[in-house]
């Protein structure tokens, strides 16, 4: 049984609870034929005003049985899908967060939106059809105690219904199939041309790129009228057939009648026409219902693709907090979900203790990003390994981890939140810490002049900052609460003069109380408070050793 099968299995006490008050609500469902033939029979034939007031007040009673019935089973389904996203929604954002990462499928916000759907399901027409089966057998039997003829055009009925819904999953699924995928891929798209608005808007793209999303929303909105129109023809179909069913059932019991096979008599009429409907009822709402079936299928299918290729990550045994000795240990590896794609980085190896600085140098593309993404952790190697005091890094819980690691990547990124909430990565905010972060990277003063110094929001993505202090303040974040080994991927490149001395003297302060620093970069300013030099080309490593040595061979033109 598969993680997501499991967790939904797990909901069965919800079930047959939901599934028991389904089958009195059904059944009271005769309350109101039940009523009309006691009228008819008792209280026509005897005038009687107290029966009917009596009558009355039964059937009274008895809807508002059946509707408690129908509520508690409505918030019954809802506590179960309130379980089961309880169970299941960190573990399925873990895994679109680490199929982020690796670059494989399902690293976007779809697989929300299919858990969405899936739990959304739980309590949904057909889910409480198919409780109302039980029902149907017993008004099935019913059926046959009026009459055997009876019950087999009711069995009739219902296979035809059964038949209507294959020929409707036969035509509709595979348009319907390939609508949701089209509505995902212009979902997709559309989130890019926003995430780009400011390029495309500059440049005069607009008119090409909506060109080509209006391909992909006219492709997804043509495959969408097909399903529909295949789906409404068979509920078409669905809805003549019980609507048909009911009157030929009345029809074919005053045939009986008039051959004097019908038993209990004329009141019978009634009693196998409304019971042969109720047969057929969960059928046809799940028939009318399927395309509802038919999404959150594809939902269940992508979703459990993508949790059987994120397995859940083992639980590990707790590590000691690091001292930034990091050893690297033969490395090779590629971009992750690259199947038989070329390695970026091929051999590299070196070691650095505790408190030292090493720059990582090299011309674009000699795979610089890379080391630094394998460096934290957050791509896997091929061969070789990363350690921090003897530790794989790739394996090391990150939550574990993470607080004694710092990172700078190339592309900056803030979070939606206030300056002091990215700084203190979202955990507790202890002012006194990001104070001190801010300071170091020269940050304070400018915080200061904001209305609402540190409570000032960043705005989406940090709109509401330049490049300069967008860079600024995830330097500050990735210095926050002293981490033992840091990792920053040009981190000079969007700061001017100024900001170039503020990072120096961070390293340089850093460094003294004992940080590990590997620094890439195309700039010689970092370079004074570098104790070693690596230098990469095309991912291989060329030299590696004390600074002032590295750039005395690079002067000479020596070839390593």
């Amino acid at each position: 049984m598969s993680e997501l099968a499991q967790a939904v299995a797990s909901l069965r006490p919800h079930a047959v609870r939901a599934a028991g008050f389904s089958f009195f609500s059904s059944m009271l469902v005769l309350a109101p034929s039940g009523y009309m033939l006691e009228v008819y029979d008792r209280v026509v034939n005897s005038r009687s005003h107290t029966t009917l007031l009596m009558l009355t007040l039964a059937v009274l009673v008895a809807y508002m049985v059946m509707e408690m019935l129908e509520w508690a089973r409505s918030e019954m389904l809802h506590a179960a899908g309130a379980e089961l996203d309880d169970a299941m929604r960190p573990r399925i954002f873990q895994a679109i967060f680490e199929a982020n990462l690796r670059k494989v499928p399902g690293g976007s916000t779809q697989p929300l939106n299919d858990f969405r759907t899936i739990r959304d399901f739980i309590g949904s027409p057909p889910v409480t059809a198919l409780m109302e089966i039980p029902a149907s057998f017993i008004f099935l039997v019913l059926v046959f105690a009026v009459s055997p003829i009876l019950g087999w055009a009711s069995i009739v009925g219902a296979i035809l219904q059964v038949l209507i819904g294959w020929l409707n999953e036969r035509n509709t699924q595979p348009p319907l199939v390939a609508a949701n995928r089209a509505a995902i891929g212009a979902q997709q798209y559309a989130d890019g041309l926003l995430r780009n608005a400011q390029v495309i808007e500059s440049m005069g793209m607009l008119k090409s790129v909506h060109g080509r999303w209006m391909e992909k929303q006219r492709l997804f909105l043509n495959l969408q009228a097909l399903a529909s129109e295949r789906g409404g023809l068979f509920q078409s179909l669905t809805k003549f057939l019980q609507t048909t069913m009911g009157s030929l059932m009345l029809g074919l019991g005053a045939w009986l009648l008039l051959r004097n096979e019908l038993n209990g008599g004329g009141g019978m009429l009634i009693v196998g026409s409304i019971l042969g409907g109720r047969v057929v009822a969960p059928l046809v709402q799940i028939v009318t219902q399927w395309r509802m079936v038919v999404n959150v299928r594809d939902a269940w299918q992508r979703l459990d693709t993508l949790l059987k290729n994120i397995p859940p990550q083992p639980a590990n045994m707790a590590l000691p907090a690091p001292k930034g000795l990091l050893q690297v240990e033969g490395l090779m590896a590629g971009a992750p979900g690259m199947a038989g794609g070329a390695a970026i980085i091929r051999n590299v190896a070196f070691g650095l203790n505790p408190g030292e600085v090493l720059a990582v140098v090299g011309p674009s593309a000699a795979g610089k990003t890379t080391l630094a993404r394998l460096l934290v952790g957050l791509w896997p190697s091929v061969g070789g390994k990363v350690r921090l005091d003897g530790a794989d890094v790739y394996t090391w819980d990150k939550s574990e981890l993470g607080p004694h690691i710092g990172y700078l990547p190339q592309g900056v990124e803030l979070l939606e939140g206030t300056i002091a909430e990215n700084i203190a990565r979202f955990g507790t905010v202890e002012p006194a810490k990001v104070k001190a972060a801010a300071q170091a990277v020269g940050l304070h003063e400018f915080i200061m002049s904001l209305p609402q110094d540190y409570d000032s929001p960043v705005g989406r993505d940090g709109a509401m900052f330049s490049g300069g202090q967008r860079q600024r303040v995830a330097l500050a974040r990735a210095l926050y609460g002293d981490p033992v080994l840091v990792v920053l991927d040009e981190p000079n490149s969007s700061l001017d003069e100024a900001g170039e001395r503020a990072l120096v003297h961070a390293i340089a302060q850093r460094k003294a109380l004992g940080t590990t620093f590997v620094i890439m970069t195309h700039r010689t300013s970092v370079l004074g408070v570098s104790d070693k030099m690596l230098v990469l080309r095309d991912g291989v490593q060329q030299m590696f050793g004390p600074r002032d040595d590295v750039l005395a061979a690079l002067q000479k033109g020596q070839n390593p």
